[in-house]
This record gives structure tokens, sequence and C-alpha cells, in this order.
């Protein structure tokens, strides 16, 4: 019982520790989405994109990279892209690149993982959109496009305040109170995948064996970055198959993504189990809403193969140029997370500005509405992840009353 209870501790502890760590790259990485999709329009972006394929493909890397990192959020932008005209390569390059070539989600690997992870997030990103333009040259399915788009055209679109420039809206107390608002969506959207990711990657940290991980990837936990062929594979195999039982989202799954790397996990496995929150059920239910089933199908043939090269070619080339990093400088769960240093000063500093923009767009300009645009989410699965949401926060508290005044 003692063991329970101190393991209980240990993970509570260990969950808020990391929330701890990774808050202000939250705050930061949210005010500057949340600025860019008030200042830089859909309408704008897909003008800029036009329907040539090789320059909407590099403008859609661009708009995707300055763009949001909640899979949901890109998920309906992408779709309100190609339905104006942008092209399938440029639309696909934005939906990748907004999930993974984002800024906060840099920002949070750097903490967790270190530089060589955020290099091959990078660098992943764009493979990905190559990979995935030379299949879809390959394929060329222009049936399924067509047929797309024919799904898309009774959808209606509100243009409204889409002309004014970005300068001026930058002068604009109004266009601020949208950012705030914007923020506190982004917040919304994530907040439950974010509690569900770090209070998981404590209970993995505090009650999971290494033997588990050892089982479920074949040849970790072994303190080494070499490995075979067939055992990497394996590792980018059942990444992604962790990431669809875990439904947690990008910025929630990368604790976990630590704790698996930390656990002897290879680097193209981790770098597969991070790549993977737009290959889970929920995107493919969402894309056959949107596009059909056949096309929501041959979207997941793209971004799964996509996946798997990506983090063959991360893996070889890190390892040719010994840059693989390693697994026991990720030592997160034995950290000292609130101590005095610029971590305490950096949270300090972002609540300040985060309270700031609440009582601008909350309480100053109460008038200003700010509805970006989300994929249809399955409510039963929002209404399960709320509750379990709220079940987490108990086992938090009760973990930290247990570790502080039982144990």
């Amino acid at each position: 019982m003692n063991s329970f209870l101190e393991n209980w501790g240990k993970a509570a502890f260990t969950s808020v520790g990391f929330f701890w760590m990774a808050l202000w790259a939250f705050i930061l990485g949210y005010i500057i989405s949340s600025g860019i999709q008030v200042f830089i329009t859909e309408k704008r972006m897909q003008k800029t994109m036009g329907k040539e394929a090789s320059k909407g493909m590099l403008l859609g890397t661009f708009f995707g990279f300055i763009s949001s990192s909640c899979s949901f959020s890109a998920l309906a932008s992408t779709k309100s892209l190609f339905k104006k005209g942008a092209s399938f390569v440029s639309s696909i390059a934005f939906l990748l690149a907004s999930t993974n070539l984002v800024i906060e989600l840099g920002i949070i690997i750097s903490i967790f993982l270190g530089w060589q992870f955020v290099v091959g997030e990078y660098l992943g990103g764009i493979i990905l959109i190559l990979i995935s333009w030379l299949l879809i040259r390959i394929f060329n399915p222009k049936k399924m496009i067509k047929n797309a788009r024919k799904r898309l055209e009774d959808d209606k679109d509100d243009d409204s305040d889409e002309d004014k420039s970005w300068k001026k809206k930058m002068q604009s107390e109004t266009s601020w109170a949208k950012v705030s608002k914007q923020y506190a969506m982004e917040w919304k959207m994530v907040w439950k995948d974010v509690t569900l990711g770090f209070t998981i990657a404590g209970i993995v940290a505090a009650f999971v064996p290494d033997s588990f991980f050892q089982t479920l990837f074949i040849n970790s936990g072994q303190g080494t970055t070499s490995f075979g062929f067939f055992t990497i594979l394996e590792h980018i195999i059942v990444g992604p198959i962790a990431a669809f039982l875990t439904f947690i989202g990008s910025m929630g799954n990368i604790p976990l993504a630590a704790l698996l790397f930390g656990k002897g996990v290879s680097f193209a496995g981790v770098m597969a189990f991070i790549f993977s929150d737009l290959v889970v059920f929920p995107v493919l239910r969402i894309n056959a809403k949107y596009y059909g089933w056949k096309m929501s199908m041959f979207i997941l043939f793209l971004l799964f193969t996509s996946l798997i090269g990506a983090s063959l070619i991360l893996h070889y080339s890190f390892d040719l140029l010994n840059l693989l990093p390693d697994p026991s400088s990720v030592k997160i769960q034995d950290s000292e997370y609130f101590k005095i240093d610029y971590t305490f000063f950096l949270n300090l500093a972002f609540l300040i500005i985060s309270g700031i923009m609440i009582y601008l767009g909350f309480y100053k300009r109460k008038d200003v509405k700010q509805m970006k645009e989300m994929a249809p989410k399955s409510q039963l699965l929002e209404k399960s992840l709320k509750y379990i949401a709220f079940v987490c926060y108990v086992w938090l508290l009760g973990g930290l009353i247990v570790k502080f005044f039982v144990v």
C-alpha cells in the first residue's frame, strides 16, 4: 500500500512539474499563433497560395509554419483553403506544416527532448511534405480531388473583416481583443488533451516498468542508439499505434515522447510517435466528413507512408552525422521542477501577459467576437475527454496531498 501511495505522489508531482516546465512555452506559442490567425486571414493566404502546385506547396508550408498547432483547427483551415481554390498539394502541405512545423511545438520539444528532436521535427515536417507531394504526383488522384471539391460547394464562409491590411489590424484595439479571444479559444481547444497527456506522462514515469516498453518496442531499454533496420521499422509502426491509443494531441504528447525516449525507444520511433497526431481515428473521421471516405483513406495513406519514410530518413541521416541523441540525457522525471530559475521567471512574466490579454478581451472589450472555425469533433469523445480530464484533476490533487501530507 505504501508503495502505491509513494508512486501516486510521485506521478502527480511529476505531471504538475512537467506542466510547470512547459507553461511559459504554451503561453508564448499560443499568443504567437493567435496573433497570426487574426492578422493573416485564410482568404489572404488562399489568394497568395493560388492554384499553382509548386508555388502553392511552398506557400502552404510557410503559412502552416506560422499557423496553429491544434490538429482540429488545422483540419478546418485546410478544408477552408482547399474549398476556396488552393491546390490539393498546397492544402496537404499546409496541414502537415501547421501540425509539425509550428513555433510553439518546437519550443515544447526543446524543453523536454533537446535540440536534436527540434531539428528532427522541422526537417521531418519538410520531408513529410515532400514525400506526400511525390506520392500525389505518382497516384495523381484527380477524380477524388474533383469529388472532394464538390462535397464542399455548399459551405458558406464569412469573409467579413478580411480585406483590412495586417498593418491596420495591428494598430487596432479591436484586433488585439480578437487576439485575446483567439488565445482563449486555443486553450479551450487543447486543455483536455494537455491535461490527459501530462497526467499519463506522470503515471507512466511512476508506475510503468521498463519491461513494458521493452515488450512493446523490441530491443529498447538497452541504453544504445544502435538498432537494426527491422527493429527501427517496428518502433516506427508501434509509435503511431501508441499515439492512436492515447488520443492526445501533439502538444500533450511531448512529455510522453520524452519518457519513451528515456526508456530506450529509438529516435525514429519517438519521431514517428510525435508525427502521429494526423493518423488517429478522429482525424480520419473528420476528413471523411469533409471529403468522403475514399479521399480520407487516401490522405491517411499519404500521411502514414510519409511518416514512415520521414522517420527512417531522419534516423539514418542523424546516425550518419553522429547526431543521434543519447537516451540517458533525457531524465525529466528526476528534475527539480519548482526551483527559482529562468523557468520560474518566464512563467511569472507570461502569466502576467496572459492576465492582461484576458482583461482586454473579456472585460474591456466584451463586444468583440473572434470565432475561429473548428473541425467537427465527436460530441461523445469530447464529453468523455472532459470527464476524464476532471478525473485527472482529482487524481493530481489527491496525489499531491499524499506526497506532502501522508507519505
